[in-house]
């Protein structure tokens, strides 16, 4: 998994790719989480990521719960079929702005 970091003008994208489970959630939950110290608006562009596990769902979380604590916002992008399957059945489709 990588990670690239984008700063616009008031807001933080995260450009993530490859696969978001069990090994590589700690650094994608650090990820989310140290955007939230930058800004309390950050988007997650999963364009290229191809499959989250349940330790990237509860980095989400985690991300989600940061936001609102922070009076701001988290945006899931492009999302592909598989990973909105995933989002769907455990539920995260009602959770997540999705875009």
């Amino acid at each position: 998994m990588t990670i690239e970091e984008i700063k616009y003008d008031d807001q933080i994208q995260l450009n993530i790719s490859g696969k978001i489970d069990t090994i590589t959630s700690a650094d994608f939950q650090k990820a989310v989480l140290g955007s939230f110290q930058k800004s309390n608006k950050v988007i997650l562009n999963f364009q290229d990521v191809s499959y989250i596990s349940s330790a990237g769902l509860r980095a989400l979380v985690l991300g989600e719960k940061t936001a609102i604590s922070k009076g701001g916002s988290m945006k899931v992008i492009n999302t592909n079929s598989s990973i909105q399957d995933i989002f769907r059945m455990t539920g995260m489709n009602k959770i997540f702005d999705f875009s």
